[in-house]
């Protein structure tokens, strides 16, 4: 049979744990002493059994109230959690994002952003997947992501596009080809090079053969992949001349790749998609605006 208890009960019960009399309890909820002893009378009647033996003034708990406290305490303990939780959600610390980025993106830049992301809100969960642009922009669309990063021009239904930082094209060499020796390299000292490419239905790609085709240059090109990282890889195995955004290759030390600057002006457009119409969400906002203060930081050193 269940017995019918709510949560007034449970509260003063358990202040008269905490206190070990009536009148402790009835202090710590700033209420009257005959309210406790009522609320007290009527709980132990509706339980079927005494919760306490009255000795003087003191009410020492039954074996009962002390089993029965001990599940008290846990119901607290979720309590206090909750209210814990509740407050890192209004403070940005709790929480969770789901982001879809593209490779190019996913090998350095964004796990740096989110460490520093992640570092100041330790509660927050984070959901990361690398995807070409057009999936990414359907999944945010649908609100399956919160935020996507992707390189525009893009044209979706359903989606806000929120510019980023525009970002230089570099050309990466294999460590041994004889043009690391330039500290930036020219469209035309890549005239018969063997060159890697990103792929033709790219507006990257659009872009390198409109420069090209102005200098009347015919390019020599070996292999073309719509992943800027594995364009890189290629480079490193000694495949080419790569020529990828400046967020492909890894800042940190690689042997067998080189990155040099590229004279000509190209540049790749990111932007950030949200799901048009939804609510604000602080966090997808605040992942953003780290990302954008990182690109644009970059920017201006390469500018």
């Amino acid at each position: 049979m269940r017995i019918e208890m709510n949560m007034r009960h449970i509260e003063v019960f358990r202040s008269v744990m905490i206190s070990g009399s009536v009148v402790g309890a009835a202090k710590l909820l700033n209420v009257t002493q005959p309210g406790v002893s009522r609320t007290i009378a009527l709980l132990e009647m509706r339980l079927g059994y005494a919760l306490f033996q009255r000795k003087g003034r003191r009410l020492v708990p039954t074996t009962e109230a002390e089993a029965l406290y001990r599940e008290v305490e846990q119901l607290y303990t979720g309590i206090d959690r909750i209210s814990q939780v509740a407050y890192d959600i209004g403070h940005h610390r709790a929480g969770a994002l789901r982001i879809a980025v593209l490779p190019a993106l996913a090998q350095w830049l964004v796990p740096a952003v989110l460490a520093r992301f992640m570092e100041a809100r330790p509660q927050v969960r984070i959901f990361v997947q690398t995807l070409p642009s057009t999936q990414i922009a359907e999944l945010v669309a649908t609100r399956q992501f919160d935020l996507g990063v992707v390189e525009l021009p893009m044209s979706k239904s359903g989606v806000s596009v929120q510019a980023l930082p525009p970002t230089r094209i570099v050309t990466v060499l294999p460590s041994t080809h004889r043009l690391v020796e330039y500290e930036a390299i020219a469209l035309h000292d890549l005239t018969g090079e063997r060159l890697v490419l990103p792929s033709p239905q790219s507006y990257l790609r659009y872009q390198i053969d409109d420069a090209l085709t102005r200098l009347g240059i015919v390019p020599n090109v070996v292999a073309e992949t719509p992943t800027s990282p594995l364009v890189c890889a290629l480079v490193a195995e000694g495949a080419g001349i790569g020529l990828v955004s400046a967020w492909a290759p890894s800042p940190h030390e690689d042997t067998c790749l080189v990155q040099r600057p590229l004279k000509e002006l190209i540049q790749s457009q990111y932007a950030c998609l949200r799901p048009e119409g939804a609510v604000p969400m602080t966090l997808a906002d605040e992942f953003q605006s780290l990302l954008a203060a990182q690109m644009g930081v970059r920017a201006s050193e390469h500018g």
